[in-house]
């Protein structure tokens, strides 16, 4: 029964150790029993906690453009042991993380108002960044790139609109 539990389990997507230790308990598996085929099925890489994390990493980082931080917390929700996290974590680098919030905002500032006007400028700056905070980007990293992108797509928040007639 626990075979076909863990079996079902992973056909549906990817789990690590600890995720398919929950449903066995959820499904009131003998917790030896348990071990005893979750230790199986790590000893054939049916289970791979590293591989799972690079796996989820890999992902959440390109579908959802989540920041270290928030991918960090995922997984260890996910049961994933701060090292191996770390592990799966350094296949971002700083410029990646960077890139991916700079799409994003330049995603979400379509349609967005006059950036000359310093009211409306502020707003949507504010706006963008509590969208990046959300992705787990630090608040520093989230306004210099909201900054960058502004800048690039109205001009400098200072500029004299008289000057571009």
């Amino acid at each position: 029964m626990a075979r076909s539990i863990v079996l079902r389990q992973l056909t549906n997507s990817p789990k690590s150790r600890r995720q398919l230790a929950r449903k066995l308990a959820e499904r009131n598996v003998p917790e030896d029993i348990a071990e005893a085929v979750l230790d199986r099925f790590e000893e054939v890489r049916l289970i791979d906690d590293a591989d799972f994390a690079d796996m989820w990493v890999r992902s959440r980082s390109q579908t959802r453009k989540l920041a270290k931080g928030a991918l960090r917390r995922e997984l260890a929700e996910k049961g994933i042991d701060p090292d191996t996290a770390a592990g799966a974590l350094e296949q971002l680098s700083d410029e990646d993380e960077d890139a991916a919030a700079r799409e994003l905002v330049r995603r979400k500032l379509r349609g967005s108002g006059d950036l000359r006007d310093r009211a409306e400028r502020d707003k949507t700056t504010r706006r963008l960044a509590s969208m990046l905070a959300r992705k787990g980007y630090q608040p520093a990293q989230a306004f210099r790139i909201v900054g960058e992108v502004l800048d690039a797509a109205g001009g400098p928040a200072d500029a004299d609109p008289e000057e571009h007639y």
